[in-house]
């Protein structure tokens, strides 16, 4: 039987069993820093050593070297110091996992209040959001903010790599959009501010794919940014529109220029703001195409995002995945709920 098939058949055992074949062939070092890594391996080589010359009862078999006695005295105490140098480095790497577990903990909490977890409601409109990170703590992020003057704020990010460092600057990017936006900053100014404060006190390899869109709730008028991030799509009807990029990622380049355009989003019309773990979490040759036919539906809000959701393949899911939809009451609705009052 090939190793590939063994593999295979592992994946459909019971989960307890699979996990202990994992286990059981687990190289728990690798994630040790060197020395401590080198230390490890030492201690367990030497330990098979001890047990070859306890069995040969010499040290340099076939000479029979020392006697069999002093083999057997310094064989034990050779086992049993490499035991406990062993036991020791994994035990700092344990508690070093457990610590770590710990921070995590703590910062998935602390995520979990700068994610929007229930959103005021917007006359004429229903908002639906999805947010699950990959791990505890994700680099997606996402805002729904009311303004004045009947507007609404709509931002949408995803920064590079995954982890706690991709959350502290997410959280960073919250923190940028909530204080700009509430000073009066639109979308064309809070992307190159963004970008200007990322390439300036960020390490270099880290950016954010973003979008800001600026809804006027009475007029339906959308203004967006969209700083090289999956294009929001606008749907009504069978018929979609997307909204594609205006600019490069946040925090490649310091004079990075942004470009603001506008859209409509008329009564009956929606619009799904999303980032590439959707995309990438769907088995297709061309993911967005299918979330493209997806929209073409004539379903309510909730059951779209029930829809899209649907369309996330477990064992494809490697990312961070947030999902947005903004939808416009038809003009029906709205004449039905004024009569209401």
């Amino acid at each position: 039987m090939r190793f590939g098939s063994i593999i295979e058949k592992a994946s459909q055992w019971p989960a307890h069993v699979s996990r202990g074949f994992r286990f059981a062939f687990y190289d728990f070092t690798r994630e040790m820093s060197r020395p401590k890594r080198i230390i490890t391996w030492a201690a367990i080589l030497i330990q098979g050593y001890t047990i070859y010359a306890l069995v040969t009862r010499s040290f340099a078999w076939p000479i029979m070297w020392p006697s069999t006695g002093i083999v057997f005295a310094v064989a034990i105490v050779l086992f049993y110091s490499a035991y406990t140098v062993m036991n020791g480095m994994l035990a700092s790497e344990l508690v070093r996992k457990t610590q770590l577990e710990s921070d995590q903990s703590a910062a998935r909490k602390i995520q979990q209040t700068l994610i929007p977890q229930k959103l005021e409601p917007l006359a004429s409109y229903e908002v639906e959001t999805y947010y699950r990170p990959f791990r505890d703590v994700g680099g997606d992020y996402f805002d729904v903010i009311a303004l004045p003057e009947s507007q609404t704020l709509i931002a949408l990010a995803d920064v590079s790599g995954k982890g706690m460092a991709a959350a502290l600057l997410s959280a960073n990017i919250q923190a940028l959009v909530r204080s700009m936006s509430s000073a009066g900053a639109g979308p064309r100014a809070l992307a190159k501010q963004i970008n200007q404060h990322l390439c300036r006190h960020t390490p270099s390899g880290f950016f954010a794919t973003a979008v800001f869109l600026l809804l006027n709730r009475d007029s339906g008028e959308l203004t967006y940014v969209n700083a090289g991030h999956n294009a929001p799509i606008i749907f009504a009807g069978g018929v979609t529109k997307s909204l594609g990029a205006t600019g490069i990622p946040l925090g490649l380049f310091t004079d990075a220029d942004y470009e603001a355009r506008t859209a409509s989003l008329d009564p009956g019309h929606s619009v799904l703001l999303f980032t590439d773990g959707l995309t990438d979490s769907i088995a297709a040759d061309d993911p967005e195409l299918r979330v493209h036919a997806m929209l073409q539906a004539r379903i309510d809000v909730k059951e779209m995002m029930l829809k899209l959701r649907s369309l996330i393949e477990a064992k494809l899911n490697l990312d961070d995945v947030t999902i947005v939809l903004l939808a416009r009451h038809p003009l029906s609705h709205a004449t039905s709920a004024s009569g209401d009052r």
